[in-house]
């Protein structure tokens, strides 16, 4: 709504750029899988390092921007297909297990609703996706039970544990997020209070072919805990985990 109401303010030129839909920039998802993208962009097939179709839209987006500032069309392709995702932000955790490991900063719910939207774009029906989530302490409280609901809809498996708890409870941080889960999605939810834990018991629920995202800190390197930062870094036990649980 608030950007229907800055397009209609403001007195700058509009430029539309769209997946499905007629716009002055334009694409076509070729291939989407967890290597990256391949996209049709004005009849050139590009291969980009980012994962997801919010990517596409946001290399879009970037794409035009250039164009309507001047660069030459070639030159913006081949330096986005050059970009690195960013640390955290959907980041697999490369493991000889046959497992899918993610880690993700999402920590809102629409962020949340996001990527679980994404790892639903590779699903083959056949994996099991199972996801960590946390909320942080001293703010946000009201989408505490929103992010759980989100992992319930989204996951086959979800367990609830601590974030950046700081000053809270890490147990009432965790009762304002059950609150979120309804009662026909008790049996697929578990609390588990320490982060390491949660993680471990994620791990070993994984078969190979299924999909472990945990979800919240992404490329933080520290766990909060009443205004203690201690050593802690999502991909670090994931992968610590994953080889743990299963060592061949």
């Amino acid at each position: 709504k608030r950007g229907a109401v800055m397009l209609q303010n403001t007195k700058a030129a509009k430029h539309k750029y769209a997946l499905k839909s007629m716009a002055a920039f334009k694409a076509k998802i070729l291939s989407n899988t967890l290597q990256g993208l391949e996209l049709d962009i004005d009849g050139k097939n590009v291969w980009f390092k980012l994962i997801g179709d919010f990517n596409a839209y946001n290399l879009l987006a970037v794409f035009g921007t250039a164009v309507l500032l001047g660069e030459d069309e070639t030159e913006v392709l081949e330096q986005l297909s050059n970009v690195n995702p960013a640390p955290g932000r959907f980041e697999q955790v490369i493991t000889n297990t046959g497992i899918t490991a993610l880690v993700d900063y999402a920590h809102t719910p629409d962020a949340l609703e996001n990527v679980l939207s994404t790892i639903k774009e590779f699903r083959t029906g056949n994996e099991t996706v199972i996801t960590v989530v946390g909320c942080g302490g001293n703010r946000d409280k009201e989408k505490r039970p929103i992010m759980a609901k989100i992992a319930c809809d989204l996951s086959d498996k979800v367990i609830l544990t601590s974030d950046n708890p700081r000053f809270e409870e890490p147990g009432d941080i965790l009762k304002d997020m059950q609150a979120g889960v309804s009662p026909s999605n008790f049996k697929k939810t578990l609390v588990i209070e320490d982060r390491r834990e949660a993680i471990k018991a994620a791990c070993s629920m994984a078969e190979p072919k299924d999909i472990i995202l945990v979800a919240g800190k992404g490329h933080e390197t520290y766990q909060e805990i009443k205004g203690v930062r201690s050593d802690f870094d999502d991909r670090q036990v994931l992968s610590e985990m994953l080889n743990l649980m299963h060592q061949k």
